[in-house]
């Protein structure tokens, strides 16, 4: 608990004037909440006749240790006058009035102490929402590699808004309750020492039997945000992969693991709910048990010992009930903060995930590019095996290098690793001569364009898509980008055309469209490096013809590295690396590995880099 508190505080900090305004309001409301029961006293000794007269005025000390006797005296005197001319109902009008008006600015100032923590809890848990996408966004590739983005998603989602409806309560109930206890406490002590004692009996007995209940509460609501995570990397799986999912008739399949996860997380649901439904019942038990006993031992001090006013005995009781309520909401709330608990772990988790590639203290920023990309004898893994073995490469500015093998050649990494999404186990990539690590990743991805096999697109409108290459670029160089990606020709009959929504992953358009888009995206950007990872290979051919022609203009006058997949996209490279597993086996242009006749001849008989 304490933990999380402190992991909390640089968030809370924040919004400290509302945490002041809040303990004050609710410094004010707990001393009005004790005072309310109090002021019934008055009005029941005027029904019951029970007054004590007062004919002289009070005249104040000017002592602030008397203000309490002399209102009390000021009172009497006031109510005593009216009484004893026979006015008892302007008597009753009075001591009403202050009933009404404590239970007034109570609820009151209740409701500013609300007001405040709902700024404060609503601000805490945007910012904390806010700093965990910064993170989910800035953390590398490899991070993700061994998670599930369901799991990510139910974090950010359903783990924050388990510490708003939970975990946050605590932050009610930390100065309210107890100052009412502590108040009501007071005030009761003062009407009756022994009385009071009774009622403390109580409430040590009711803590332990909660706490009791409570222990596995967090264990419980942490399986069931894991299950949560995983029910809704299902979902996000299903929907993505729906064509699959239906051509296959895999229907069962999916339903089957939607099912287990459903019931698992109902079981835990079902576990969780069973012991946070007792706090309610035990609370209430112990607390009419409380009232039993204070009605009988209270009742003897007032109809046998008579020690106590009967008035008095029932404002104590009003003041007994003003304890067990907050002792009731602290008990109901330690069951809840259980599951907030859990919650705030697995949303901390994420937030101190260290970043496995961050800049280097002093890094870096390049703005040009003047000579050469050099791919230094590089070592690297993603898990255990080596994907590229003691690798070297350069490419020439200005010049267009090809990449070509079989599938798990190591290809792709290489596109991985000189945008730094990886860094090598060993050896190293230099742009003009100083190594990448030592560059800032903003500055040296600034230099690349990236189009991908799988064209990658967003929700939103033709334009929002591509802007997103270069933010302020105008219309007039949106549709520029769009022709020399050979997509105009399809945008202009688009509804809206710029405007127009391609849908979740560019559902509304083709393959071939969606890749063009991605080149016009990288048009737009105008980097002097890019990257090109077997961008044709999910075409068809005429979609491929098109893409192609996109491609061979975006490509003048750059510096290009293409991993290809089929022989259209790579004949007329300057260099064309030849890889198998992880290593150069052909390195040469076109012409010349052909009359090789080795690896490369063959792969150009089969007309595909399968």
């Amino acid at each position: 608990m304490k933990k999380i508190i402190h992991q909390l505080l640089p968030f809370i900090k924040k919004f400290k004037g509302h945490v002041f305004l809040n303990i004050f309001f609710n410094l004010l409301y707990a001393l009005f909440s004790s005072l309310a029961f109090v002021s019934l006293i008055p009005m029941l000794d005027v029904l019951f006749g029970k007054t004590t007269i007062v004919k002289n005025e009070p005249v104040w000390t000017g002592k602030i240790g008397d203000v309490k006797d002399y209102a009390l005296e000021l009172l009497d005197y006031k109510v005593s006058g009216f009484l004893e001319s026979g006015n008892a109902q302007m008597a009753l009008v009075i001591v009403i009035a202050i009933v009404i008006s404590t239970f007034l600015l109570k609820n009151l100032f209740g409701y500013f102490a609300m007001q405040h923590i709902m700024y404060l809890k609503n601000g805490v848990l945007t910012d904390l929402r806010k700093e965990m996408y910064e993170k989910i966004i800035q953390l590398p590739l490899s991070f993700y590699s061994k998670r599930q983005k369901g799991d990510v998603m139910a974090r950010i989602l359903g783990d924050i808004n388990e510490m708003q409806n939970s975990f946050f309560i605590i932050l009610e109930l930390i100065v309210r309750e107890p100052l009412t206890i502590i108040f009501s406490l007071a005030l009761m002590f003062a009407i009756s020492w022994e009385l009071s004692l009774f009622v403390l009996c109580f409430i040590p007995l009711a803590g332990f039997m909660i706490s009791r209940i409570g222990k596995s509460l967090k264990s419980n609501s942490l399986k069931a945000q894991q299950e949560s995570g995983k029910l809704i990397s299902i979902v996000e799986e299903s929907l993505t992969g729906l064509k699959i999912v239906k051509s296959y008739n895999a229907e069962p399949i999916f339903k089957n693991k939607f099912k287990k996860s459903a019931d698992s997380i109902l079981r835990l649901s079902n576990k969780i709910g069973l012991k946070n439904n007792l706090a309610g019942p035990v609370s209430e038990v112990l607390g009419i048990a409380t009232i039993a006993v204070l009605l009988w031992y209270g009742g003897k001090l007032v109809l046998v010992d008579k020690v106590i006013e009967g008035t008095t005995f029932i404002a104590f009781m009003g003041l007994a009930y003003a304890i067990l309520t907050p002792a009731k909401a602290i008990s109901k709330a330690s069951y809840k903060v259980k599951n907030g608990m859990a919650a705030a772990d697995r949303v901390f988790e994420i937030l101190h995930e260290e970043n496995q590639l961050p800049d280097i203290p002093n890094a870096k920023e390049i703005n040009t590019f003047n000579d050469k990309i050099k791919v230094d004898n590089i070592s690297f893994k993603y898990e255990e095996d080596l994907v590229l073995k003691n690798f070297s490469l350069e490419v020439p500015k200005g010049k267009t290098v090809a990449l070509v093998g079989q599938s798990g050649s190591g290809k792709s990494t290489i596109a991985n690793l000189v945008t730094r999404f990886y860094d090598v186990n060993e050896g190293g990539i230099s742009i003009d001569g100083t190594n990448i690590k030592y560059v800032t990743k903003e500055s040296l991805r600034s230099l690349m364009g990236l189009v991908t096999q799988d064209s990658i697109l967003f929700n939103d409108t033709i334009r929002n898509n591509i802007l997103i290459g270069k933010p302020d670029a105008t219309d007039d160089e949106i549709i520029d980008a769009l022709k020399i990606a050979n997509a105009w020709e399809f945008v202009k009959n688009l509804k809206g055309q710029l405007d127009f929504n391609i849908g979740d992953s560019g559902t509304n358009i083709s393959g071939g469209q969606k890749q063009r888009l991605s080149i016009a995206r990288a048009v737009i950007k105008n980097p002097p490096i890019m990257i090109l990872d077997e961008a044709t290979s999910a075409l068809d051919t005429e979609s491929e013809r098109l893409v192609q022609i996109a491609l061979e203009n975006m490509m003048k006058n750059r510096t290009s590295i293409v991993i290809a997949h089929r022989l259209s996209t790579i004949q007329n490279a300057d260099e064309i690396v030849v890889m198998r597993k992880g290593e150069i086996v052909e390195q040469g242009t076109h012409t010349e590995l052909l009359a090789k006749n080795g690896t490369y001849k063959k792969l150009v008989d089969m007309q595909s880099f399968d």
